[in-house]
This record gives structure tokens, sequence and C-alpha cells, in this order.
């Protein structure tokens, strides 16, 4: 497991647009941490790294964006309001596996089942402050 600390949330971006260059069609990145942990902020930097267009937001009430424009098309969900696999599916999980972009899940924990072999996991903590601790979890 790696663990990096981010002392402001410039650096949470910062850490996502570094993670960005690493990323290749298909990849699939389940996020977790409590609320205000920095998991969209890491999304943010992440679609800047791919160099996607439009302006990243949570999508905890659409559940997911789409950004394209950039070396590779990014798909964000959030599972946080979602109550089953089944639910999670109908947003057509399985047909965004296959397209050929990024999928960056947030609140993945939910639904990891559902998640490929492969999936990179990232766990965010909240300190004090702006600190957060963000840590790749081994691989399934």
């Amino acid at each position: 497991m790696a663990s990096i600390t981010s002392h402001s949330p410039a650096e949470t971006f910062a850490h996502g647009r570094a993670l960005a260059a690493s990323l290749r069609a298909g990849d699939v990145l389940a996020l977790d941490g409590d609320l205000g942990a920095g998991k969209t902020h890491f999304v943010k930097g992440i679609a800047a790294g791919l160099g996607c267009d439009g302006d990243v937001t949570s999508p905890t009430f659409t559940l997911v964006h789409e950004y394209t424009g950039g070396r590779l098309p990014l798909f964000h969900f959030d599972f946080y309001r979602l109550e089953s696999e089944d639910e999670t599916l109908r947003l057509g999980l399985d047909d965004y596996l296959g397209s050929g972009g990024v999928l960056v899940i947030e609140w993945a924990g939910k639904f990891s089942a559902l998640l490929p072999r492969g999936t990179r996991r990232f766990r965010l903590r909240a300190g004090d402050g702006d600190i957060r601790e963000i840590t790749e979890e081994a691989r399934a």
C-alpha cells in the first residue's frame, strides 16, 4: 500500500492529476472515504490530467457524469445514494466498463462485488484542517 499526505485541496488535485498520466483505457478507480475527505477534488485532478472538458462536480444526485475531450473519456460515478446492486447495474455500469474510458467511482465500497478484477482502490481520510491521507490499497 502506498500512502500520500495532502496538505490542501490544491495538493489533492495535483495528486489526482499526476495519477492520470498512468491511466489507460479500461482502468477502474474505486474511491472510498468519509464525506469531505477529498474524493471529488481528487477526481477533478484526474480529469485535468486526462485533459477532459467540463467542470467536474460530484455526481451525488445525477449518479454519473461523463467528461470527454481529453486523452481518454472519464466516467465519474457516485454510489452514495444507491441502495442495491440492481440500481447500480441499471445505471449501465457494465456498458461503461467496456467503453474504453476510465471509470472513477466514489463510495465504491458499497457495491465492490460489481467491480472488475484489477480495480485500483483508494481510501481518502480527512485529518486536521485541510490535511488528507490518500492510500492506494492492494489490488484484488
